[in-house]
């Protein structure tokens, strides 16, 4: 007898070992935290030349007289670049450049990268920190869309797998509640501009308002003002991080005059907002579910990414938005650690993109590039986020500015641009749950 009770009591401590070791790190893996990394995970030192400077902390300096939901000054306005990378030089700097970077080099030889100073400006407010150390320890991946045992702050701040470093991007920190008014532009590959959408956009993180979630990390919703012929439309999203809180996506299509669920608002579907040049799944630089793909983490690399680019949201749209690419002179690129993160397709699903390469910024976790081959293994895509300070909240986010290049035809996308719009990124306070209904979405939508 007391050898069955010995045996049981071994298996129900194996059991519990197996369990905690889904959840999270350990301790004493945890207390690097706020040490030799930083509170959200990324490494506190810089780089061994220097030209990634260590981590002091958020970027915290409002500007004097802003106000908010106005155009954000460049706190970077007076520095020059370091240096540029052309066509010419490209070669010497390949090591530090994605594959979809390279290709608009070979595409477009007038192309170029203007290197700035490194500014680890991303962060968070002290409360997400904390979130973040208590999450290390109790976070579990219930599957590729879902986790359980973390509210508030980044789930797997010292990331076991791909599929934690994905699960890190979709619950990182942009606000409580932000809205911005945007417009959407393609250019065709014969270089001609148009405007695929234009409206507000609200977004609300429900996760990092941790007293009331409830499962449903993200709400959006979008209302179309333009152009004419889109007038009217809308689409809301309830995106779920919780196995057993299903996801809901509704439109409002002006000439049916009513909502409908949107199951097909994912994936690889082309996405209507930019006039099918993007695709659903690229929006936001991830966007909806991602179960048909296996996520492998390759490692960590620095990386000459788009950050602190409150430049670029300052320039006219005629003078950032050119024939053939974002005009050089208002993107800023900068060196960073990235965590790079390749996805293959799995056995049995289908996907026009089976595979991507994504690079996610350490400081933040957010997605800054990724590139994407069709089925032939040709590069196809190239995507990006450009980024953009918030020192209020404060926060580097990367859920405005952002696009796509076609590598294959030379189209392009800009999306997300409130170049020229009112309001830019308007931090609000959290909006009530009628807002979020698909009811609400028919009142406001309606024409």
């Amino acid at each position: 007898m007391k050898i069955a009770l010995r045996t049981i009591t071994a298996s129900m401590a194996l059991a519990f070992c197996a369990q905690a070791a889904l959840a999270g790190v350990s301790a004493e893996e945890a207390a690097k935290l706020g040490t030799s990394l930083t509170p959200m995970g990324a490494e506190m030192a810089g780089n061994a030349d220097g030209s990634i400077p260590a981590w002091k902390g958020a970027y915290t300096k409002v500007a004097p007289g802003y106000a908010n939901g106005t155009p954000r000054p460049d706190p970077f306005a007076g520095e020059k670049p370091t240096f540029s990378i052309t066509s010419k030089n490209m070669a010497e700097h390949a090591g530090k450049l994605s594959d979809g970077v390279k290709a608009l080099f070979a595409r477009n030889p007038d192309f170029r990268l203007d290197v700035y100073p490194t500014h680890r400006t991303g962060g968070a407010p002290q409360w997400v920190y904390d979130n973040t150390r208590k999450n290390a320890t109790s976070a579990t991946l219930e599957d590729e869309n879902s986790v359980s045992g973390a509210v508030g702050g980044i789930p797997f701040p010292i990331p076991k797998d791909g599929l934690e470093v994905m699960m890190n991007h979709r619950l990182s920190w942009y606000g409580q509640s932000v809205d911005y008014a945007l417009r959407t532009f393609i250019v065709t590959a014969d270089g001609r501009r148009a405007l695929a959408s234009e409206g507000d956009e609200l977004l609300q993180y429900p996760y990092y308002i941790t007293d009331s979630y409830k499962g449903i990390f993200q709400l959006g919703r979008f209302i179309v003002s333009g152009p004419a012929s889109k007038a009217g439309e809308a689409i809301l999203v309830h995106f779920s991080a919780d196995k057993d809180v299903p996801r809901g996506v509704w439109q409002y299509l002006v000439g049916q005059r009513r909502v409908r669920k949107a199951p097909s608002v994912s994936y690889d579907t082309p996405d209507f907002v930019t006039s099918g040049v993007g695709l659903f799944d690229e929006a936001f630089m991830m966007f909806g579910p991602i179960d048909r793909h296996e996520y492998k983490l390759v490692g960590k690399k620095e990386m000459y990414i788009p950050y602190n680019n409150n430049r670029s949201a300052l320039a006219t749209i005629d003078e950032l938005v050119g024939p053939k690419f974002l005009n050089p002179d208002h993107v800023r690129w900068e060196l960073h650690r990235v965590w790079e993160v390749e996805a293959a397709l799995k056995a049995g699903k289908r996907h026009t993109v089976p595979k991507r390469k994504y690079y996610i910024d350490e400081d933040t976790w957010q997605i800054v590039l990724f590139d994407g081959w069709d089925a032939k293994g040709d590069l196809w895509r190239m995507n990006y986020a450009l980024g953009y300070l918030v020192p209020e909240l404060p926060a580097h986010v990367t859920n405005v500015m952002w696009g796509g290049y076609d590598l294959q035809t030379g189209a392009y996308y800009f999306n997300a641009a409130m170049n020229g719009g009112s309001p830019h990124y308007k931090v609000s306070e959290p909006r009530s749950e009628i807002l979020w209904s698909p009811e609400e979405l028919a009142n406001q939508g309606a024409r």
